[in-house]
């Protein structure tokens, strides 16, 4: 513990063999004594958050210190933090390396403000080193040379290379470079900002910066050496990634211009027969939030029964058809919500801390007030909500949406489960525990299965219960080359189970070509769900160009074909904190070029996804990383040289998709025949292996007797399979299917 002024203290620790710690403790203790974010190794917090000072879940190795007149060294478990103490600042580093890895800049590296209670982090930076992170913030995939807006809106049609901020608030941010890669958590809920190399000061160095307009500096750091153990680590310390059950990758739809027509329950019923007719799979129906309008205005929780009369049956239909159903739900209630009064009565909306009434934020249709999920009463009355109005009438489970807590009352204030405090503290915390209690109020009518749920907004911490997705993105092509690397940002950023709307949320509707496109690049990421507003009232479904439908359902049939081997990718990031989608720099680290490739992506270790990315384009170039045996062609199977740039045809319908050579990659069947699967083996190579993960697809057992894994090897020219687990397999043999020799 470390005197730094004003009556502050500055704790260091090393929690574990590669996970650090830094805590500045203000004189009158902390402006927020708790958190929601971090649950090691899934340790849950309570509704009321975890103590801020609580060490749960760590390991705590017995460190050694050493003292001299300038400096103190803290060493424990393979990490040494030293402490010069004028000018102060801590370096870090691993065990048998000399150069730290992480190092705060000699000069004012620290900032308090008791005047207005912001808090800011200074640290070097080489001119060579990467930044990668923040969540889902817009613009390339690596984001050195920007500032970043710690901050939450609802952006609608936002523009995927340039606006800032989003939706989600996520202050953590990984750096790669010649000392190897380690990341860095902010434990703060407030607002602020991240400056990756955006701010020259000649009497600074090179420098990059956190700033939180409020709160505490407290701040977790992860030692690596690699982005992948990075990202496992950060994945382990904020909970992991909740394992959705199977129906929730499968294609879904959703469109706010089907609920909100007059005739909507009779559009959802062409929408079931014409999945039939065009021979279209389909999981899920997520409805927009139209379902509850009174006249223009949506209202949680009311059911508009001019639209649907009966709610129940038109459930009964999707069920019937095989398709799980989705109920969006926003956490404003307008000022004249016919249930308001219920909230009024109870006391549990947001309040402005002045006055004691509900603070007041704009939101679609009007003025309105948000519920506090940190008040035991709100939350209960949510939950009822959630239970009698959704659940009750058929609804599979709840997209949370709309949840940024857009309320800019200075003097707002959340209950804290009776210890209250002010909501700029902690805004981020109501989108986390909305998606929480949605998830608990599900569960608990099914406890033997898994749960799907839904957030847009959020702090790091929301993959313990839910998907997330890139928000309502611009009908635009440039939007495809931006999503991508905006999701490759959030799947490292511990956001494993993410997408894109298909077709583009909202702009002017998607000619042909760009639609086609937009689905071929939607197809293989962990959520794939078609949703849209556009500006002319038309909906993007899959038959919206009949001349497109084979194409589209080329592109989403690829994805049936590949499910058995995405759900094993997807049980493998909850299971091991390894995402599904990941940048080439995450399995190609030493091959310079592909570190800087970002316009494809990796789908495990085996398949190369290079989406077509431009306008009139029949053709796609690409680099394939070194790698011994080289690459094959998913389509046409020929094989290529890894090292290499290389073209292939791309028709409208073919997304251009590489195997790498070794790779046993189980497949189903694009018809959705439960019993059917294959395993694709790309060159017979010595030593290579696979998995195949398998179960009923929703047991809550999945780490347990709920599951089998077959696991494949190549032994003398043979492939010799194993089962681990006795659940019971929905196939008695597998087919195999060669690429190459």
């Amino acid at each position: 513990m470390f005197d730094v002024g004003l009556g502050a203290t500055l704790v260091v620790r090393i929690l574990d063999g590669d996970i650090g710690r830094v805590t500045l403790k203000p004189r009158d203790g902390y402006r927020l004594d708790r958190g929601w974010s971090i649950a090691p190794g899934g340790l849950e917090p309570a509704y009321e958050g975890r103590p801020r000072d609580s060490l749960e879940g760590f390991a705590c190795p017995k460190a050694s210190v050493a003292e001299s007149d300038d400096k103190v060294v803290l060493s424990a478990g393979g990490l040494t933090a030293e402490v010069t103490l004028s000018p102060f600042g801590i370096a870090w580093r691993r065990a048998g390396e000399d150069k730290p890895f992480l190092q705060d800049r000699t000069t004012q590296a620290y900032l308090m403000s008791p005047r207005t209670g912001a808090v800011a982090h200074f640290m070097a930076r080489d001119y060579t080193e990467r930044h990668y992170g923040l969540g889902d913030k817009a613009g390339p995939l690596d984001r050195t040379g920007r500032r970043f807006a710690i901050d939450a809106v609802d952006p609608c049609g936002f523009d995927a290379e340039l606006s800032d901020p989003l939706y989600k608030m996520l202050p953590f941010f990984i750096v790669d470079g010649p000392a190897g890669a380690h990341g860095v958590f902010y434990d703060n809920l407030s607002t602020g900002s991240v400056d990756f190399g955006c701010t020259l000061d000649n009497y600074h160095g090179l420098f990059r910066s956190w700033t939180g307009d409020d709160g505490d500096l407290d701040y977790y750091v992860m030692a690596g050496p690699s982005v992948p153990e990075v990202v496992k680590r950060f994945s382990w310390l904020t909970g992991g990634q909740a394992f959705a059950p199977l129906w929730s990758f499968g294609f879904g739809v959703t469109s706010m211009a089907i609920a909100d027509a007059p005739d909507a329950d009779a559009r959802i019923s062409d929408f079931i027969g014409k999945l039939t007719t065009h021979r279209i799979p389909c999981d899920s129906f997520h409805f927009g939030s139209g379902y509850t309008q009174i006249g223009h205005r949506r209202y949680a929780f009311n059911w508009n029964r001019q639209k649907f009369p009966d709610p129940k049956a038109t459930m009964t239909r999707l069920n019937d058809a095989g398709i799980f159903t989705v109920a969006n739900l926003k956490p404003c209630l307008l000022d004249d919500h016919p249930r308001l009064q219920e909230t009024l009565d109870g006391g549990f909306l947001v309040k402005d801390g002045q006055t004691g009434e509900p603070a007041v934020a704009q939101f679609w249709d009007g003025l309105g007030f948000h519920l506090d999920f940190t008040n035991p009463k709100g939350r209960a009355w949510w939950r009822d909500g959630i239970e009698t109005a959704l659940l009750d009438y058929g609804f599979s489970t709840v997209w949370n949406d709309n949840n940024e807590y857009e309320i800019w009352d200075e003097d707002a204030l959340c209950n804290g489960d009776g210890r209250p405090y002010r909501q700029a503290l902690a805004r981020p915390a109501q989108a986390l525990l909305m998606t929480k209690l949605s998830h608990e109020a599900q569960a608990a009518r099914e406890p033997a299965k898994r749960q799907y749920a839904i957030t847009r907004g959020g702090c790091a911490g929301i993959s313990r219960y839910a998907q997330t997705w890139s928000g309502d993105n611009e009908t635009a092509w440039k939007t495809l080359r931006y999503n991508l690397t905006q999701g490759l940002n959030m799947s490292l950023s511990g956001l494993f189970s993410i997408g894109h709307d298909v077709g583009g949320f909202h702009g002017p509707t998607p000619d042909p070509e760009l639609f086609c496109r937009f689905n071929e690049f939607c197809s293989l990421w962990p959520r794939m769900v078609m949703n849209s507003w556009n500006d002319d009232g038309v909906v993007n479904l899959p038959w919206m160009y009949p001349e497109m439908v084979p194409q589209v359902r080329e592109a989403i049939l690829l994805r049936y074909r590949l499910m058995p081997y995405l759900y094993t990718q997807m049980w493998r990031a909850s299971r091991d904190g390894i995402p599904a989608v990941r940048p080439l720099l995450y399995d190609f680290p030493q091959d310079a070029t592909a570190v800087k490739t970002d316009d494809a992506f990796m789908l495990g270790p085996d398949l190369l996804v290079a989406p077509v990315l431009e306008q009139g384009a029949s053709e796609r170039s690409v680099y394939l990383p070194a790698h011994k045996g080289g690459w094959y062609d998913w389509h046409e199977k020929k094989h290529h040289a890894g090292g290499a740039i290389v073209t292939v045809a791309a028709p409208l319908g073919r997304l251009p998709l590489f195997v790498r050579a070794g790779a046993l990659i189980p497949l189903g069947d694009p018809a959705g025949i439960s019993e059917f699967r294959e395993l694709l083996v790309c060159g017979l190579v010595e030593g290579a292996s696979g998995e195949l993960y398998e179960d009923d697809g929703d047991t809550a057992d999945w780490r347990g007797a709920g599951a089998s894994v077959m696991r494949f090897e190549v032994c003398d020219g043979e492939i010799d399979m194993t089962q681990e687990g006795s659940a019971a397999l929905p196939f008695d043999r597998i087919a195999i299917r060669h690429i190459g020799d």
